[in-house]
């Protein structure tokens, strides 16, 4: 684990907070180059990029908040300090849709086409954001003699968010498979939301800081499974559309 990258004067560079910039610039940079192959407006993608990123952020920190309150409002203070880590991905995924909305609309661009566009880049964005979870120590595994040694919690831990990197890194060239062939309007994003649904709720069985709290089953399981039944409905009405 390395929390800290380096210090320079006054002036610390957290791993965490790196990887998250990293995600954003790669991201970004991908997404604008496929937005000018498709005849989108490039500037719009990047911005909207810097928009989705900004609440994302915003949304998965309330959200991982909300679902630590205790410990919140004991350390207030904590809330801004975001290179402890501290995000719940799903905040990020609603709050994200909601301004990317807001944003398509205001601007008159092809909603499902955008998503369709973006979401890929999404994933890898994730993909190295997991890495900043695994070098800040957060998000972490169960205990385990085949996991890896947490200097943070003392013990050797299974690497989820190295896991998880390597799931949604797979994710991210599934979805570029199908973004570079013929696709239907909306096809991309709710795969998107099957596949990362499928992930969640797999990888949450081997976590370790989510409490159980239904038959067994995180928070996080849950609203995997609603977000898998949403993407199967659409994927569904999608297809079936198609063959009328």
């Amino acid at each position: 684990m390395l929390p800290e990258i380096c210090r320079i004067g006054p002036l610390t560079i957290y791993s965490y907070g790196l990887m998250l910039v990293l995600a954003f610039f790669t991201a970004s940079y991908l997404a604008r180059r496929q937005a000018k192959k498709t005849g989108l407006d490039p500037d719009k993608i990047f911005n909207l990029c810097f928009y989705v990123f900004i609440s994302g952020i915003i949304g998965s920190r309330l959200f991982y908040v909300v679902n630590n309150l205790g410990f919140y409002l004991k350390h207030p203070l904590e809330i801004i300090m975001l290179q402890h880590g501290g995000m719940a991905i799903f905040g990020g995924i609603i709050f994200g849709l909601i301004f990317a909305w807001l944003f398509v609309r205001k601007n008159k661009m092809d909603m499902l086409a955008t998503l369709d566009l973006l979401v890929p880049f999404i994933a890898l964005g994730q993909a190295i954001g997991r890495i900043g979870c695994f070098l800040n120590g957060c998000c972490y595994g169960r205990e385990s003699v085949f996991g890896i040694y947490s200097q943070v919690h003392g013990s050797k831990l299974i690497p989820t968010q190295l896991y998880s990197s390597l799931l949604l890194f797979l994710i991210f060239l599934i979805l570029r498979f199908m973004q570079n062939r013929k696709h239907l309007p909306g096809q991309i994003l709710y795969f998107y939301l099957l596949f990362y649904s499928i992930k969640r709720f797999a990888i949450e069985f081997l976590r370790n800081d989510s409490p159980r709290i239904f038959t067994g089953l995180t928070l996080f399981q849950l609203l995997s499974l609603a977000m898998l039944f949403v993407a199967i409905a659409r994927l569904a009405r999608l297809f079936y559309l198609k063959k009328k």
